[in-house]
């Protein structure tokens, strides 16, 4: 059975940085996909950013410039490294990865990001 499990979530001032990773076990194959998404409370699941098998990627505007995402695949594992983090970053950041020829959808448990003022 597939699990993504994330790690790296906490509580940082505004200003600070933080860094998300998110290791894949389990029947692995091929992870095609791979993406970091965040839920603030009372607001929809958004994507912030993903990156593919080859390492393009691709953000949210509202995070371009301050996080920058990367993968090792050999690892199975994609990590999300969030600088000048603000309020607003606040929210459960769920991994995801698309894995084998059908690009089935698996997530994460999520970790929770704060960032105070």
């Amino acid at each position: 059975q597939v699990q993504l499990v994330e790690s790296g979530g906490g509580l940082v001032q505004a200003g600070g940085s933080l860094r998300l990773s998110c290791a894949g076990s389990g029947m692995i194959f091929s992870i095609n996909d791979m993406g970091w998404y965040r839920q603030a409370p009372g607001k929809q699941r958004e994507l912030v950013a993903s990156i593919t098998q080859v390492g393009s990627t691709a953000y949210a505007d509202s995070v371009k410039g301050r996080f920058t995402i990367s993968r090792d695949n050999a690892k199975n594992t994609v990590y999300l490294q969030m600088n000048s983090l603000k309020p607003e970053d606040t929210a459960i950041y769920y991994c995801n990865a698309k894995i084998g020829w059908i690009n089935a959808s698996y997530w994460g448990q999520g970790t929770q990001v704060t960032v105070s003022s």
